[in-house]
């Protein structure tokens, strides 16, 4: 739509609004289409996002977003921090303002207190916001003066928003103000607070101001807000109930895994019984990969910083980087497998004729993560990615792609993910000279890998600008058991490292050709995926995963040497078995296990040991009474064989 010096114009609804430029959406419904108001909270012009408070100084389409719509909800989100940020003023009038933006399911606002936040203090903190929202008033808008408002801002004591300002480039900054509270912010916002209903303010968290943990420490409020109770309700329930699922409490009731501060933190100590569950994995992971003829390969954990440079990893990722000096020489913890897979590669000359090669690694990669994002299994320093990559010809590339994303999907369903996201992250054609390959290397890839995701059935969003610089990629996201997105699976093209490695085959008319590259990564990071199972299973693994399948339960002293026969015999037929012998009563010592959520008991009594059999219990089901030692096997056996 084209733009007059004087008036915009605005479809909307199979009507027009006409109106100075400049105009407020606001300003031009209340004359002309008053009934809009009551369909929608904000509005999308031409595509962007806008409040009816912003200065229109372009024609175009307009549409009506209502607060259930995922852009509305965020502005809801942004308005609600802001509703906090007043209502901590009234109670902490010396309070300091930095920034609340509305985040995934919530929104969060930094302050800097004379005091830590205490959990008394959000509620009255919510009090106050029902106060303010029920005052009902507007959002206003204003435009100020760069100069001017750093100015104010100083007058006022806000370090925070001043050096926000100072690294504004716009000359012009916008603020919003309702009631006493006024803030600088570029918007939008809901029209007035009285829309703002459904809100809870969550918890508290110290945040250094910019990330930077030689900046200021502040106190971080989160909160979510939905556009109605019953919407609240059931996300509240659902928070309740990965609060259950968490797995740094599982991990340390079932004992799976620890960290321990003396060590570093972001380390992962590996228990009997999570590494029990890992070589499960791990052994599925590697037979599979064997079977789709994947070769295995083991490199080492560090290297010199030569490599590193030469892969372009000191320029992109040097902060996250672990360097020592060895024989006076730098090295690195790596911090990726790719180089290490193309060296190997590169070992010997190649023909079209050895192509495609797939290399494959649970290899242990090491990033130097702020010790502020360290979260459990989930976010760590060193961990095992479940690393490939393809190389092959040109002609090759979709058939690997197809056969990548099938594998994806066959492991996915394996481990119980049936939903996922998936998202087709290509480069914005506006910046090409952010991204490396040429625009014919760039059509094949993104072609490719949109192809293979629309042969596959499975819905997927087109990210434009989302790709990286060395190449387009698929990025999946499973659903676990109560909603939530992890990322997980990867698949990417790179027109990087093959150039800088000069990684070359010899095609059949015997010159030589640049090698197509792809990374991939079906699970992610072993550490990641582990913290994922553990919360969609609730720590309660299905039998093929879990890490004890079997406990034997002894009632006397006397049945010891019976238990120690079937664990022989279960150990023999690959069923992972521990054995209670304490001097404890059956019933504490089915407690215990049921605490462990052991799938299968076998309790052991006179009985038993003169008839040869075991009385067997299951965790979902209770006691389901005696049987011959080997149909137990058989079940036991058969349920790992099918992976249920």
């Amino acid at each position: 739509m084209t733009t007059t010096s004087q008036n915009v114009k605005l479809e909307i609804d199979g009507r027009s609004l006409e109106g100075p430029e400049g105009s407020t959406i606001g300003a031009l419904m209340r004359d002309q289409y008053p009934e809009g108001f009551g369909r929608g909270v904000v509005a999308k012009l031409n595509g962007r996002v806008v409040d009816f408070h912003t200065p229109i100084r372009e024609s175009g389409s307009l549409e009506l977003l209502s607060l259930h719509s995922p852009e509305a909800l965020q502005v809801l989100r942004h308005s609600t921090a802001h509703l906090m940020a007043s209502a901590v003023l009234k109670l902490f009038p010396n309070a300091k303002l930095a920034i609340g933006p509305a985040i995934e399911d919530g929104f969060y606002y930094d302050f800097q207190v004379d005091r830590p936040f205490q959990p008394e203090d959000l509620a009255q903190i919510e009090e106050w916001m029902r106060k303010i929202a029920e005052e009902d008033h507007p959002f206003v808008r204003a435009e100020m003066n760069r100069s001017e408002a750093i100015l104010q801002y100083k007058d006022k004591d806000e370090p925070f928003k001043v050096e926000l300002l100072e690294r504004i480039p716009d000359e012009t900054v916008s603020t919003y103000t309702h009631s006493f509270f006024t803030d600088l912010c570029r918007g939008p916002h809901v029209p007035r607070t009285r829309v703002i209903k459904s809100f809870k303010l969550l918890s508290v968290a110290g945040a250094y101001w910019r990330g930077d943990s030689t900046r200021p420490m502040l106190q971080r409020i989160y909160g979510t807000a939905f556009p109605s109770k019953d919407l609240l309700k059931e996300h509240l329930a659902r928070l309740e109930e990965a609060k259950k699922r968490d797995h740094r409490k599982l991990g340390q009731e079932l004992d799976l895994y620890s960290i321990h501060e003396e060590a570093g933190g972001g380390l992962i100590f590996w228990h009997p019984h999570g590494a029990a569950m890992r070589r499960v994995i791990e052994d599925f992971w590697k037979d599979e990969h064997l079977k789709r003829g994947y070769q295995l390969v083991n490199t080492p954990h560090i290297a010199q910083v030569d490599l590193w440079e030469q892969s372009g990893h000191t320029g992109f990722y040097r902060e996250n980087m672990y360097f020592m000096e060895v024989d006076e020489k730098e090295y690195v913890l790596k911090p990726m497998n790719c180089p290490f897979h193309v060296l190997i590669f590169k070992r010997r000359k190649n023909s079209y004729r050895d192509l495609p090669i797939r290399l494959a690694e649970l290899g242990t990669v090491y990033r130097l993560e702020k010790s502020g994002v360290l979260h459990g299994l989930a976010r760590v320093r060193g961990f095992t990615q479940d690393d490939a990559h393809l190389f092959c010809t040109r002609d090759q590339v979709e058939p690997e792609l197809k056969q990548v994303l099938d594998f994806v999907r066959y492991m996915l369903d394996t481990f119980g993910f049936k939903d996922y996201q998936v998202d087709l992250s290509v480069r914005d054609p506006s910046r090409k000279q952010d991204y490396m390959g040429s625009d014919e290397e760039w059509a094949l890839a993104e072609g490719a890998l949109e192809r293979v995701v629309k042969a596959s059935g499975l819905a997927y969003h087109r990210a434009v600008g989302e790709a990286v610089f060395y190449g387009p990629k698929i990025d999946i996201k499973l659903t676990d058991a109560i909603g939530r997105s992890w990322q997980c699976s990867t698949i990417q093209f790179d027109f990087n490292l093959p150039r800088r490695f000069d990684v070359k085959y010899v095609g059949s008319d015997g010159q030589e050709h640049q090698v197509f590259m792809i990374h991939r990564a079906l699970l992610g990071s072993m550490e990641r995926f582990f913290a994922t199972l553990i919360e969609h299973f609730g720590g309660d693994f299905p039998v093929w995963l879990a890490p004890v399948q079997v406990k034997l339960l002894t009632i006397a002293d006397a049945q010891i040497a019976y238990a120690e026969e079937i664990r022989r015999t279960l150990l023999d037929r690959g069923i992972r078995v521990e054995a209670d012998l304490r001097e404890e009563k059956i019933g504490a010592k089915i407690r215990d296990a049921e605490m462990l959520k052991i799938p299968y008991m076998l309790v052991l009594g006179k009985r038993e040991v003169e008839e040869g059999t075991v009385s067997f219990r299951s965790r979902h089901k209770g006691s389901e009474g005696s049987v011959k030692l080997e149909e137990f096997v058989e079940k036991v056996v058969a349920e790992s064989a099918a992976r249920t």
